[in-house]
């Protein structure tokens, strides 16, 4: 999946959960922190997110996948895509028809994506069965949250989406996970007011269709989606007399129902066959047995094979989307969707033989009168280099064909989103020096506030100038190792490493537990400090406490050379007038020696 559907799963955890829930997913389902919207990422790291946020959030996974459907929809809004999908159908089942042209237009951008497919079919009671095609299993649930979300905000509707089929068509040669939708639809209106009358009153069941309702007196209701989000979905016309009926059924002066336009078709067809075929470059006609009937002037250039009578298309051409068998019945089953075939190679002149094959995209048209199949279709081009890859030229292509503008604006939308995944890149890089800046800056603070007090590094970070300091009195404890001489000639070098360091490490910890300032060690030599460098009554008592807590400590530190604890030497004593740089100090009185 690319970094777009995992930026969008982790923006829905951060902003319904907070940052330290997606650290936590984040950390459990073992992914990055940040993903690149047009990079290309392995399937496992979603559904590992997924995984992760079912446990940490102890939620089903129908539930967070419907959950996330919903956001998806928000986050693609967020993301400019929001005129796109309020402009892809005037109401929800051409909104849902239109999803596999839009996956196909999106594939112009995102190469390599690998979007589920969808089918749709109208029921007479004005449900529909939705059907959901994808080579991912298990993230069905996805879609109720989308449809539903799609359902709310462009046509102010509520609807309820049940499972009733989940087998496999014998059709489809890919995207094996097959589910089928039943979509109850009803106004948000209605719903609403379903809602109130079933508190007060009991249940209520919903409308299951959009239909006209109407009854034998004069009052009539039309229900109907609203286009625009900000007008009101539904309009009433209640007790209203037969010519105001009327005029809302016919546009005055014109005479033309609103509700009711019939096209006029002309006698005969006034195009010759030459024509048609020169305006429609690209188009094939064929029978139920797949036997090619014609095909337009710029194909049978390109795959002189179609000049032969009477060969079938699928010696000539493959189906890449929608992924089904090639005969008349998948075909017709599948004709709501945009076809994608592919010219097979082996049938192909000699000089298309190390060029990529060609691609057509377009639509299937039954002709019931005729019993054939027209295939209007344009190349699949997305750039200029793939144009010159199958040595074809802009004037190839009709005209009237906006697939011309597509490849021009396409090349330099592949520009733009070059230079995005760039910035992208460098955002992420920096983000990384970064956080590697800080923990360098931690480390480095670290290492400064363990060498001089807290404040005077302060002052040193911010460039001033650290003067001399006198202290009244203070308290000053001097400890050694005993026989720390003869342990050195009788171990290893690292031995006495690891001794100096286990005794270390804990004395450390006591001086943070006392509150009284280690000056610095040499050898086995320890020095602390109390009532320095912050001044208090009670520094010769904090020093003490410390000492006795050596003892304590240094229980635990083993001797190399026998095996028992080490003896600790150490000892305390009060100074007055002492200088912060050490130039004087007069030892007053011994508070503590001892030797263990």
């Amino acid at each position: 999946m690319y970094g777009f559907i995992n930026t969008c799963l982790k923006s829905l955890v951060v902003e319904k959960f907070g940052e330290e829930t997606w650290v936590k997913l984040r950390d459990e389902a073992g992914a990055r922190d940040t993903f690149l919207t047009y990079e290309v990422y392995k399937d496992e790291i979603t559904i590992q997110l997924v995984s992760a946020a079912c446990t940490l959030l102890g939620a089903k996974p129908e539930v967070v996948l419907r959950q996330f459907g919903e956001h998806f929809f928000e986050f693609c809004k967020r993301s400019g895509y929001d005129h796109m999908l309020r402009t892809l159908g005037g109401d929800l089942f051409e909104f849902t028809e239109n999803l596999d042209a839009l996956h196909s237009y999106l594939a112009l951008s995102y190469k390599e994506m690998n979007a589920p497919s969808f089918r749709v079919e109208r029921n007479p009671d004005g449900t529909m069965l939705l059907h959901y095609y994808s080579d991912r299993r298990g993230l069905c649930h996805i879609v109720p949250g989308i449809i539903g979300a799609v359902a709310k905000d462009f046509f102010n509707s509520e609807i309820t989406m049940e499972i009733v089929n989940q087998l496999e068509e014998l059709e489809r040669t890919g995207k094996k996970e097959h589910v089928v939708f039943l979509v109850t639809q009803w106004p948000a209106v209605a719903a609403a007011r379903s809602s109130v009358a079933s508190s007060k009153t009991g249940p209520f069941p919903r409308t299951r269709s959009l239909q006209p309702l109407a009854n034998s007196c004069n009052a009539m209701i039309w229900i109907k989606e609203a286009v625009h989000p900000k007008r009101s979905s539904i309009s009433f016309s209640m007790n209203r007399s037969h010519w105001e009926t009327i005029r809302g059924l016919v546009r005055l002066g014109k005479g033309k129902l609103l509700r009711g336009f019939e096209p006029v078709y002309p006698m005969t067809l006034n195009i010759d066959l030459k024509t048609f075929c020169h305006a429609f470059p690209f188009h094939i006609v064929f029978n139920e047995q797949l036997v090619v009937h014609q095909a337009g002037v710029n194909l049978q250039r390109i795959v002189p094979g179609l000049q032969t009578t009477s060969i079938h298309l699928d010696q000539y051409f493959s189906i890449v989307h929608p992924e089904v068998t090639f005969t008349i019945s998948s075909i017709r089953k599948f004709i709501n969707s945009p076809f994608v075939l592919q010219t097979r190679r082996d049938t192909m002149p000699e000089a298309w033989k190390d060029r990529p094959m060609l691609q057509l995209r377009g639509q299937m048209i039954w002709m019931p009168s005729l019993g054939c199949m027209l295939y209007q279709a344009s190349p699949l081009l997305r750039s200029l280099q793939e144009l010159e890859e199958r040595d074809m030229h802009i004037s190839d292509i009709a005209p009237h064909d906006v697939t011309r503008d597509l490849i021009l604006l396409n090349q330099q939308r592949l520009a733009e989103i070059e230079l995005s995944n760039q910035l992208e890149r460098k955002k992420e890089e920096l983000r990384l020096l970064s956080q590697h800046l800080e923990e360098e800056r931690r480390k480095t603070e670290n290492l400064l506030y363990a060498m001089l007090p807290k404040h005077v590094a302060n002052q040193l970070k911010e460039g001033k100038t650290v003067e001399a300091g006198e202290f009244r009195e203070c308290t000053v404890l001097f400890s050694d190792v005993v026989t720390f001489t003869n342990i050195c000639s009788l171990c290893e070098p690292i031995q006495i490493v690891h001794m100096l360091n286990s005794m270390y490490l804990r004395f450390d910890r006591l001086t943070t537990v006392h509150s009284v300032y280690k000056v610095e060690t040499i050898g086995d030599a320890y020095m602390v400090v109390g009532g320095v460098p912050i001044p208090v009554s009670s520094h010769a008592e904090r020093v003490a406490n410390f000492a006795l807590g050596m003892i304590l400590a240094a229980r635990e530190v083993i001797n190399p050379v026998t095996g028992g604890p080490i003896q600790c030497c150490s000892c305390t004593a009060l100074v007055v007038a002492f200088s912060a740089r050490f130039r004087s100090a007069w030892v007053s009185t011994v508070v503590l020696c001892w030797q263990e």
